[in-house]
């Protein structure tokens, strides 16, 4: 595999990934700011950030801290909500499943919603491209992500107390999500299932500790797969 074909699926997975830098930096200051005031050390905040590296299961996880939850829901929650993160793994699966162990290993630890996304999209509409190009624009997406997300972590929890209130931060998580959803809405399953998980989570909003949004996960998860059931069916 001639190296610059290799670099070259490198740099473009990085020219992809840049425009998240945009939501990663204010989301990661977001969590440093909240963890701090959460009543977290530096430490702490910075561990969190670096063995988890799962925005959505942090805040899932820091909220019931905060609300006094049982350290075991807290776990269950954390942990449940990052299962789709064993979807991702899944579906990433048949594309770089051949890849040796340790570049297996490392892609399971920067595995996030943003290159998730972007390599899926890649890898479909690219199927030809070698192992070697799959695992270089992998990476060349988490380049500038994942570094950002634990640099934007410390300056949250170090600068956190000097941004003024109506400079609020939190716009980011939303934005973040939208944009990951979005393109991905290809099918009427997908569309169903998105659908679906919105209607639940409001419908869903008074369950404690949040478990209403994975009630509404896995319902919006069995409405997509049974509508797609139906259409391959009649396919």
């Amino acid at each position: 595999m001639p190296a610059a074909s290799t670099k070259s699926a490198y740099w473009q997975g990085l020219r992809a990934g840049l425009p998240f830098l945009l939501v990663v930096m204010p989301f990661g200051m977001v969590f440093g700011v909240a963890a701090t005031e959460a009543g977290l050390n530096l430490a702490e905040v910075m561990g969190f950030s670096v063995l988890v590296i799962a925005g959505a299961a942090q805040f899932t996880a820091l909220q019931l801290m905060t609300e006094n939850a049982p350290t075991l829901v807290v776990l269950i929650s954390a942990l449940a909500v990052n299962l789709r993160m064993v979807m991702y793994s899944a579906a990433l699966t048949p594309y770089l499943g051949d890849a040796p162990i340790w570049q297996r290993a490392l892609v399971a630890y920067v595995n996030f919603d943003q290159n998730y996304a972007l390599s899926v999209q890649e890898y479909e509409a690219r199927p030809e491209r070698p192992m070697p190009e799959k695992i270089a624009f992998y990476f060349g997406v988490t380049t500038p992500l994942a570094p950002v997300w634990v640099l934007a972590t410390w300056l949250g929890a170090v600068l956190g107390m000097l941004i003024p209130a109506e400079y609020a931060l939190d716009f980011a998580v939303p934005i973040a999500f939208l944009a990951l959803v979005g393109p991905a809405l290809r099918t009427l399953a997908h569309m169903a299932a998105a659908l679906t998980s919105v209607i639940m989570a409001l419908a869903f909003v008074a369950v404690p500790y949040n478990l209403g949004v994975l009630l509404a996960a896995a319902l919006a998860m069995m409405v997509g797969a049974e509508i797609e059931r139906r259409m391959e069916r009649r396919g």
